[in-house]
């Protein structure tokens, strides 16, 4: 009988790999976890072969698999098909923050273990974040576009071009990256900070981020929680998606909910694709009643005709899209963060401990974790 096998996947870092070694979520560097894993008798099999499913390298060392390891940037999806393969899976490890790319109904029946690295991705998340809302509201894009095309026309920047002061910024989710979202907009003078969530914050931190925007401007009480997401997209000016993506939440910005949004108001994504309904996002922005930005697709990679490639407002050419690949949570601070995380929880594991940090547990004995699942961000 061979060692046991860590199954991990990753996205091929190439020369870049080469050149930086603190890109830990490559195939290159491997999280920096190679010879830990050696020296406690498992043999690493790493791949950037994930698809298609039954055919890839993923597909062929499954069935040998105890641990499997992936990220949310470059996901290997564990269907329930193929969670059937993997007779000797016994955890499931996301390196970072996020794991519906895994089907964790079918994990659970077979009492697999599923564990992220909570917390990981917070601070890189909540800049991209607000870095895509200045994108969007000051016009950068079109404005880089002449930058680079060798164009001087001002006024094509500038019509779409406001400020982010005295603006109604609006979150989905106050959890660990929605409220640090709002504390970084505290300094820009906003108007008002709306959040959606299923509880309301601790009275200490609301308090924390009233008490901060008086230092900036004479609005007292800046941050207010509303009931309903029609209030929240009808009221904001920019609304930013930082909640979990379960079966309630697949597709909840549509049609009908982006109407609610005022004809130019801007909506930001970092959390996960599937939470819209693509084609309903892209008409909003060809048809200028929105503009949109993030990192997050609803399958990833994106296939190269995804609508959301090419989408851009009628005022402009790129106006109106401020998408990246999947990037937010994974600059290499976080990298640091999340391989640590991985190290960790394969400690717990190996030594037999199993002293899991509690909000890093989806899924164990066969039964979803008793944390408040709304804590999940990206």
């Amino acid at each position: 009988m061979g060692k046991p096998v860590i199954l991990m996947v990753l996205y091929s870092g190439d020369h870049h790999a080469k050149e930086e070694p603190r890109l830990l979520g490559t195939t290159e560097n491997e999280l920096g976890i190679r010879k830990f894993a050696e020296e406690h008798g498992y043999d690493l099999i790493t791949t950037d072969d994930k698809d298609p499913e039954s055919t890839s390298t993923f597909d062929k060392y499954l069935p040998e698999a105890e641990i499997i390891i992936t990220t949310p940037f470059f996901p290997a999806y564990l269907t329930k098909s193929r969670v059937a393969k993997a007779k000797n899976l016994k955890l499931c490890i996301t390196a970072g923050v996020g794991s519906d790319h895994y089907d964790l109904d079918a994990l659970n029946e077979r009492g697999i273990a599923v564990l992220e690295v909570t917390g990981s991705n917070v601070q890189s998340v909540a800049e991209h974040a607000v870095m895509t809302m200045l994108i969007l509201v000051r016009n950068y894009n079109e404005g880089h576009a002449q930058a680079l095309d060798g164009g001087w026309d001002i006024a094509a920047v500038a019509k779409d071009e406001f400020d982010m002061e005295d603006k109604v910024f609006a979150t989905v989710g106050a959890g660990r990256i929605g409220y640090r979202i709002l504390e970084r907009l505290v300094a820009f003078n906003p108007k008002k900070l709306l959040y959606y969530d299923y509880q309301p914050l601790p009275d200490a931190a609301v308090k924390k981020i009233n008490d901060a925007s008086k230092l900036f401007n004479d609005v007292d009480d800046v941050l207010e929680k509303v009931d309903t997401l029609d209030e929240l997209f009808s009221r904001a000016d920019v609304v930013t998606l930082n909640c979990p993506l379960y079966e309630k939440s697949k597709g909840m910005v549509n049609k009908e909910l982006i109407s609610k949004m005022k004809k130019g108001s801007y909506l930001v994504n970092t959390a996960r694709g599937a939470l819209t309904v693509p084609e309903d996002v892209a008409e909003a922005v060809n048809s200028g009643h929105i503009a949109y930005g993030g990192d997050v697709w609803p399958v990833q990679p994106a296939p190269k005709d995804m609508p959301w490639r090419t989408m851009h407002n009628p005022y402009g050419k790129v106006y109106g899209n401020a998408m990246t690949v999947h990037v937010s949570g994974t600059s290499l601070d976080a990298q640091a963060r999340y391989a640590n995380g991985v190290k960790q929880i394969l400690t717990e594991y190996f030594d037999k401990t199993y002293k899991y940090r509690p909000q890093d547990i989806i899924c164990i004995d066969g039964h979803y974790a008793t944390k408040a699942y709304g804590q999940h961000n990206k």
